[in-house]
């Protein structure tokens, strides 16, 4: 299901406990950076992601290599990567049964897009969770 309207999401919001955050930055100034910060300060659970930052912690939270790296039920894989990426992630998303997929603003891959939709996934395009 493709999820557009602000209700939609809001909905989706409130379902959502455990969020991998895809493309995560120890760089204050990124936008991947804040809206793990918002959404730690929100309440969610936060397992940020990025293979080159394995094994260290940002902002009190391990950071994983993969999605597969990831030891327990993700609801929401939030994707701060080129879109060129989004095939590769959607794949790791469906292998670890990840329900929901949230692509940020310019992240686009129209088939990795449809896949995702195809394989029963609720999916977010092109937005972020903090505004």
């Amino acid at each position: 299901m493709l999820i557009e309207t602000d209700e939609g999401l809001a909905n989706l919001l409130k379902t959502v406990r455990h969020v991998a955050l895809v493309g995560a930055s120890q760089k204050l100034e990124r936008s991947s950076y804040q809206v793990l910060e918002f959404l730690l300060k929100k309440g969610y659970r936060v397992t940020p992601v990025n293979p080159g930052l394995a094994g260290q912690i940002l902002l009190g939270q391990t950071v994983v290599g993969s999605l597969g790296h990831i030891d327990a039920p993700v609801d929401l894989v939030d994707i701060f990567r080129d879109g060129s990426a989004l095939p590769g992630l959607v794949d790791e998303a469906i292998a670890i049964g990840a329900p929901s997929l949230w692509t940020q603003l310019d992240v686009r891959h129209p088939e990795a897009e449809q896949k995702a939709l195809d394989q029963g996934l609720t999916v977010v395009i092109d937005k972020c969770p903090a505004k």
